[in-house]
């Protein structure tokens, strides 16, 4: 039999470098790699990453893996990027970093905000971005301005702001190019026309040439000779990319169900989704890109909650840490499915107080008695994150917008999460990802093949009739408690249609 056609996929997060080889026939996973990332956390707020090792990263990667297996290594036909989007490095045109990595999750900048509104009011971003807050790329790119102006004055060539796909593309074709998953993060992106749009950058005396030109569908580009040296390839081979993780884990679901919620549930729970341009509808913090075709948009809605108020209640309840935590969790979770009677956590934990404006952390326990135990509250941690997500995009379910729930990060790996989310997300059949590091990589190869993006699934059953009603029931309460103490907070409105 002759040997078939490989691809590579390379998947750049915020916090791990993965790179797999795929059987473009199949879709098989041949060889897989991931290494931990650095991240240089600074005592302003700070979170960093050092740009030149990330690419010695990739290129050790490369050799491992090609050494692991020479043969499907040198049958690679094709390479896909993805990458976590709304991060910022500033650059020589010839792809000489002027700063760090500074990671999407930098808070240096939070004090910028009112700069970026004095400059151009909210109306303009809501009209524009159709989101109700700023990019906070624009507010990175104020306290640039004010705390290292020079990094932002450019030589003869100018300078770029790049994101990290866009890094990464150049660096494997020596072409720029942005994907507008990061532009919109950043700024300069007008969703109504689909196009950069050069307002913001004008308003703090920057031209449009500051960022690289938008990718096009899913057009390629040959890589160089100096990316077939970084990864020991041959020139020439077509690179399809840069895509953001969230659109590219999009892609891998979309080429495996039909019109499907895709559900990220990393350090942030995000929900991913395409929806007819005559359907459009709205949430405050919402990503509205180009979709799979011109009739459609992608929406990329991250939660005000995620992983990391889950990491903070394994940590606090459990006593234990990394992977001890998780199987002692499970085991918690497997006894005692839901807290006692009346007890409830509004997971917005890494948010902004409500109630008291000038405090940091909207988390809140509900229902607390002298009966309340560690196990109480983790359990009512995990309820509590999946009833905002399920309240959140009811909407969606109950208009027929998505016809199934594909599930992938870390917490779709513990089988309470799939089975509340099967619960509360039905009747729409709930599945999760086998593979679920392998999203971005596999979603950013759909240029190349539909059958390499195909995600392995399994469909998650429900539990019992008796949980089943416990859980809903659980679910009522939530969203009658979440509407009386933070029914006021537009920023945690759920998606609604127009």
């Amino acid at each position: 039999m002759p040997k078939q056609d490989t691809l590579l996929g390379i998947d750049l997060g915020t916090t791990f470098l993965k790179a797999s080889v795929f059987d473009r026939r199949t879709g098989s996973v041949i060889a897989q790699d991931g290494v931990r990332l650095a991240v240089r956390e600074l005592p302003n707020g700070g979170r960093e990453q050092d740009v030149p090792e990330i690419m010695r990263v990739l290129k050790r990667m490369a050799r491992t893996l090609k050494k692991a297996n020479a043969s499907a290594w040198n049958r690679i036909v094709g390479v896909g990027v993805a990458s976590q989007g709304g991060s910022s490095i500033i650059t020589s045109p010839d792809g000489t970093p002027r700063t760090p990595m500074l990671l999407w999750n930098d808070a240096r900048a939070q004090g910028e905000f009112a700069e970026v509104l004095k400059r151009l009011p909210l109306s303009f971003w809501r009209e524009v971005t159709l989101r109700d807050v700023p990019p906070h790329g624009m507010a990175r790119i104020a306290w640039l301005l004010k705390n290292r102006p020079e990094v932002l004055k450019g030589k003869s060539g100018g300078v770029l702001h790049a994101g990290a796909g866009d890094y990464l593309f150049f660096a494997l074709t020596g072409k720029w190019r942005q994907e507008p998953g990061s532009t919109i993060q950043i700024g300069p992106y007008n969703v109504k026309a689909r196009a950069l749009d050069e307002r913001p950058l004008k308003a703090f005396g920057l031209s449009i040439d500051f960022v690289p030109p938008l990718r096009i569908g899913d057009t390629t580009e040959p890589l160089s000779s100096v990316g077939a040296a970084l990864l020991e390839l041959n020139s020439g081979t077509p690179v399809a990319g840069p895509y953001i993780d969230q659109e590219a884990g999009y892609r891998c679901a979309a080429a495996t169900v039909d019109s499907p919620l895709h559900v990220s549930l990393g350090t942030a729970w995000v929900g991913n989704f395409a929806i007819d341009e005559s359907k459009a509808g709205y949430a405050p913090y919402q990503l509205v890109l180009p979709g799979p075709d011109r009739n459609r948009r992608l929406v990329v809605l991250p939660l005000l909650t995620g992983n990391a108020t889950w990491e903070w209640a394994l940590r606090e309840f459990t006593g234990t840490k990394s992977a001890r935590s998780i199987a002692t969790a499970n085991s918690i979770l497997a006894k005692k499915p839901f807290p006692h009677a009346g007890l409830h956590l509004l997971p917005w934990n890494a948010q902004d107080n409500p109630l008291l404006p000038n405090f940091y952390g909207g988390g809140t326990f509900t229902g607390m008695t002298t009966q309340t135990t560690h196990e109480d509250l983790l359990s009512a941690t995990a309820l509590g994150l999946v009833c905002e997500f399920a309240r959140v995009f009811a909407e969606l379910r109950d208009q027929g917008v998505v016809k199934s729930v594909v599930l992938s990060g870390g917490a779709s790996k513990g089988e309470h999460f799939r089975k509340l989310m099967a619960t509360l997300l039905a009747p729409l059949p709930v599945y999760w990802q086998t593979d679920s590091d392998l999203a971005g990589a596999r979603g950013a190869l759909i240029a190349f093949d539909s059958k390499a993006s195909r995600a392995a699934l399994k469909r998650e059953s429900l539990p019992d009739k008796k949980l089943q009603e416990q859980f809903r029931r659980r679910a009522l309460e939530y969203n009658t408690i979440i509407d009386q103490l933070y029914g006021h907070v537009k920023a945690g409105r759920p998606y609604t249609l127009k």
